[in-house]
């Protein structure tokens, strides 16, 4: 399972971070899912700060994330899913998601949570989405990474004047 020895996340003091969550249309019941359990982790999270947008697809997730991370949000959840089909389209959706994303949090320094879940079959998808009877419940682990890693963000210090001044950072 894909999941096996994925770290137990807690979350400390999460309140007033303004968290978007982007999601994909395509294939929806597993879509529904991922948005509710993304929600269901804003809910546990004590996040009431939150917007919620959908896109066509997995492809569009990383413009909308930067425009949430550029517009002051604190952490941007990507929801999406992918299958692997008889073209080499999944190949170069999956690579362009996970680029673009991972641009998008490194130039802006905000955090985004992947859910993007990339699979070979439906029933891959439908075992990660947190319906029931699925294993996984990537939506709400997206949100918790993402949040957890904005807390972290949140606890770095500034640096001194002084370290400033002499190039180094205490």
């Amino acid at each position: 399972m894909s999941g096996k020895g994925a770290p137990v996340l807690s979350v400390m003091n999460g309140s007033g971070l303004r968290v978007a969550v982007v999601a994909a249309q395509w294939h929806e019941k597993i879509m529904n899912g991922l948005v509710d359990g993304a929600l269901r982790a804003l809910d546990e999270l004590g996040i009431e700060q939150r917007t919620l947008l959908r896109v066509p697809g997995s492809f569009e997730l990383p413009v909308v994330a930067r425009a949430l991370a550029v517009h002051g949000y604190d952490a941007v959840v990507a929801l999406g899913v992918v299958v692997r089909g008889g073209t080499p389209h999944f190949d170069y959706v999956c690579q362009g998601v996970t680029q673009g994303l991972t641009q998008v949090s490194v130039e802006t320094g905000v955090p985004i949570g992947f859910g993007v879940l990339t699979c070979d079959t439906e029933e891959q998808a439908l075992d990660r989405a947190g319906l029931e009877g699925s294993q996984e419940d990537k939506g709400h682990e997206a949100v918790t990474a993402a949040v957890s890693t904005a807390v972290t963000l949140r606890s770095i210090p500034e640096p001194s004047r002084q370290a400033v001044a002499h190039g180094r950072v205490e």
